[in-house]
């Protein structure tokens, strides 16, 4: 009762149950059937072979359509001892920008020149209804948050540039590009302004955010991980697929062998 109780309870356990039942209940049971008629040997053999072609035919699947076993999504990373910038001056020490800026104290005019250098090295400026926009900017703000340097609510994303990240070999342009296993690496800066403080009154809603401009303008400095979202799928399958020739290669070479011996023997009169 009390192990009944402990597999009821925990879901874990109840879960490695089920995968050990079920695998046995398939795997055995067709081997049971080959056993009978094959033979023990041979019977593991076919049914192993089987069960390998199975798996790279799933794998293959997977792997295709990025779906089943997964790895991790792509997602922007901190570029790490460089990832909050708090003084644009900083950028040019982090080869950002091309050495020359030099700050006027006007917070307004110092980020309107920083935007403008940034373009004149070569840094994309996305624009704000792009899928890209809104996913570097949900990952600067959650690194800024985590940082420390804001809270929630005192600040607001103003730009994301982009660099990088070109793809090759690519044939035609971008026609025909899916050899392109090689990835150049991917940068993206996102432009956070603070708020001026607002107070909230119970009862009211709060007031629309209001750029500080006495603050100067902050800067998120991250890296794309491409992830590994196929990785495990293209594991499978190659291993399946190796794993379903050798066994092909061993029932093959019984069959040679058993021809071989019945060659063999002497003819029946």
């Amino acid at each position: 009762m009390h192990a009944l109780l402990a597999i009821n309870w925990e879901p874990e356990l109840r879960g490695i149950l089920i995968v050990i039942i079920a695998v046995s209940v398939l795997c055995g049971s067709i081997y049971l059937i080959l056993g009978t008629n094959m033979g023990a040997r041979l019977g593991f053999l076919v049914a192993f072979a089987a069960l390998a072609g199975w798996m790279f035919v799933m794998g293959a699947i997977w792997w295709s359509y990025g779906k089943g076993l997964l790895g991790s999504e792509p997602s922007w990373q901190p570029v790490k001892g460089q990832t909050i910038i708090r003084e644009a001056v900083l950028m040019d020490d982090v080869g950002l920008i091309q050495p020359g800026f030099e700050p006027s104290g006007d917070a307004t005019a110092d980020a309107a020149t920083v935007q403008q250098m940034l373009v004149d090295n070569d840094w994309l400026k996305l624009d704000s209804a792009l899928p890209a926009y809104q996913q570097a900017g949900s990952a600067g703000t959650v690194l800024m948050e985590e940082s420390g340097v804001f809270a929630a609510g005192e600040f607001t994303v103003v730009a994301v540039y982009d660099k990088g990240g070109a793809r090759h070999p690519s044939f035609f342009g971008d026609k025909l590009d899916f050899l392109a296993f090689w990835h150049d690496a991917h940068f993206s800066v996102v432009e956070v302004a603070p708020l001026v403080p607002q107070r909230t009154e119970p009862g009211r809603a709060p007031a629309r955010p209001v750029i500080d401009t006495s603050r100067p303008h902050e800067y998120v400095y991250m890296v794309r991980d491409l992830g590994n979202k196929r990785v495990p799928a293209g594991v499978i399958t190659v291993l399946s697929l190796i794993i379903f020739l050798i066994l092909c290669w061993l029932l093959h070479r019984r069959d040679r062998v058993v021809a071989e011996n019945r060659a063999a023997l002497p003819a029946k009169a």
